[in-house]
């Protein structure tokens, strides 16, 4: 049988490309580079998946570097945040490295551009200097400081660097063309001034570099063969190589740029911007609160890393920007969780059925399978009682032929356990059912041997026993945006399409086997869905988040809206 020949995507075609082109498959070396300025989101999964698996692929080093050169907005928490997400997906970097260690590089190489002329200090203001470089169809205009001299140049830019000048007051900028159809290449500015203290260099500089002038020089100290970015940075390539060819030599790799698109997730935004201000006005209770895109928000609800890292691998990689349904990625995370996760019954709206010719204080301790999927199968106990909980939903007075769940003078089976038909109920004086009274076949129980045991009705139910049940906080997470698109309506602003039911909270119970539950341990609660247990857990309470269902119910909700 001929060996299956995997399809190439258009980024493995150019490696491929090079490779046939003679250039040595030794030199590879690829970089995830990340802002820490936020948590990374199921966008950058798609990237870390990319660049890691070509180093996987290609048995080829991949650096994790920090492009840390804002620190306005950059912290120790994302740096710590972003390599815990990384190794949590299952991934390894060669080596730690940060734009910050150059810093000292990158300021030589700029005073030589000086001294060659290709750089220059602009005393303008910030509004001055983007006034100046034209439109896409007019050209700029040169800066009155354009043509200083180098002496006077290098005098400012050693003034800016030792903390003489305040922020705003000079800027560097590289010596291109101000008629350039390429607008990032009319002039672009290099450094800026800022009194800030950085989380790595403290307050060693009083300038920072830029992220163009930045990135593709970094990628040339780490000797990066190939630098894939998302498409807002294909018009950025043109600059990228200007900058190299100023510091090449012929005798070292070039970094090579190519641009993939982004893949845009329905029901949620992924701007870092917009996601810190779901943080900071209260909305979420954090970067890994389980209603965000972010991968230790994903972490939180419950999704494994498999599922994330076989979600990025459906969607590929293509060089058009697309919508992915949200569905894709819940269907990844159901279709692993359906292999891994122990089955377990809890009821989150209860209503108690009393077993009526049940012996009164009689505990049995019945079998029930923990997952399926298992080879060989596993086995745990439940305990089965007098009182049960059912879910409220589960149980009607009165309903037509097309209920299959409980009702009265109709049947269901218990799952792992008994045939119980209902006989009547008891109400409170609003008219509200309280309990459900009921008898059980007891030659019926599931497994026992007995012709009763295999007997079929049509509903089969979860339940849990009143004596032993573990009562639990169950937080439902929905999409956090009711559309698809909230970003799309440009009159609007995207926080007025939050969706108010995003969080519902409520106390549930549980078997027994869920009391000592461990934070991340995810179940599937049988008939409801798939769920983890929090970090928010205490000896005196467990927490699930809700992880997923156990089908897409906003299908339907959508195709009949």
């Amino acid at each position: 049988m001929a060996e299956e020949v995997k399809s190439l995507n258009f980024i493995e075609h150019i490696i491929e490309e090079d490779l046939r082109g003679g250039f040595d498959k030794n030199n590879l070396r690829f970089r995830f580079p990340p802002e820490p300025n936020g948590y990374l989101h199921i966008g950058h999964a798609s990237s870390i998946c990319l660049n890691f698996g070509l180093g996987l692929d290609y048995q080829s080093p991949v650096n994790l570097r920090f492009d840390d050169t804002n620190p306005e907005k950059e912290e120790r928490e994302f740096v710590d945040a972003i390599k815990r997400d990384v190794e949590w997906l299952g991934f390894e970097w060669d080596k730690e490295c940060y734009a910050s260690d150059y810093f000292q590089q990158l300021y030589d190489w700029a005073v030589i551009l000086i001294k060659q002329g290709k750089a220059y200090v602009d005393s303008q203001d910030a509004a001055t200097i983007a006034q100046q470089k034209g439109t896409p169809t007019t050209p700029g205009s040169d800066s009155p400081f354009r043509n200083r001299s180098v002496e006077e140049n290098l005098e400012l830019f050693e003034k800016m660097k030792n903390g003489e000048f305040q922020a705003g007051e000079h800027v560097l900028r590289a010596k291109i063309d101000m008629a350039h159809q390429n607008m990032l290449m009319r002039d672009p500015i290099m450094y800026r001034i800022m009194h800030k203290e950085h989380h790595r260099t403290g307050n060693d500089w009083c300038i920072y570099p830029m992220y163009d002038w930045t990135h593709g020089e970094s990628d040339y100290i780490e000797q990066v063969s190939h630098s894939f970015c998302t498409l807002e940075f294909a018009m950025h390539r043109e600059l990228y190589d200007w900058f190299l060819d100023q510091v090449y030599d012929t005798n070292k790799v070039r970094p090579k740029q190519r641009e993939f698109a982004r893949r845009n997730l329905s029901h949620t935004v992924v701007s870092k911007r917009k996601l810190l201000r779901l943080v900071q006005e209260g909305v979420v209770t954090g970067w890994d609160d389980p209603r965000m895109p972010t991968i230790s928000g994903l972490r939180r609800r419950g999704y494994t890393p498999e599922s994330i890292r076989n979600f990025a691998d459906t969607i590929g990689i293509a060089k058009r920007e697309n919508l992915i349904d949200v569905s894709l990625l819940e269907f990844c995370a159901r279709e692993h969780l359906n292999k891994i996760a122990p089955r377990v019954m809890a009821v989150l709206d209860p209503i108690k059925v009393v077993i009526t010719n049940y012996p009164e204080g009689q505990i049995e301790e019945l079998e029930a399978e923990n997952n399926p999927e298992e080879d060989p199968l596993t086995y745990r106990k439940v305990p089965f009682s007098r009182e049960i909980y059912i879910e409220r939903e589960d149980f009607r007075e009165e309903a037509n032929r097309k209920f299959f769940r409980l009702k009265l003078g109709g049947e269901v089976r218990l799952k792992n356990a008994y045939i119980i038909k209902a006989e009547s109920v008891v109400k409170d004086e609003d008219g509200h059912i309280t309990e459900v009274h009921c008898t059980y076949d007891p030659l019926s129980r599931s497994g026992s041997g007995t012709p009763e045991s295999t007997r079929k009705v049509k509903g089969t139910l979860h339940w849990v026993s009143v004596a032993k049940a573990v009562p639990v906080e169950v937080r439902l997470y929905d999409r956090l945006f009711s559309v698809a698109e909230p970003e799309e309506d440009k009159e609007k602003d995207f926080m007025d399409f939050i969706n108010p039911e995003s969080l519902k909270v409520t106390t549930a119970y549980a078997e027994p086997s869920l009391k000592n539950a461990q934070p991340e341990e995810r179940y599937q609660f049988q008939r409801l869905g798939y769920f983890c247990v929090d970090r928010d857990s205490t000896e005196e309470k467990i927490v699930f988040n809700k992880t997923v269902g156990l089908r897409d119910s906003w299908a339907k909700i959508e195709n009949k809206s």
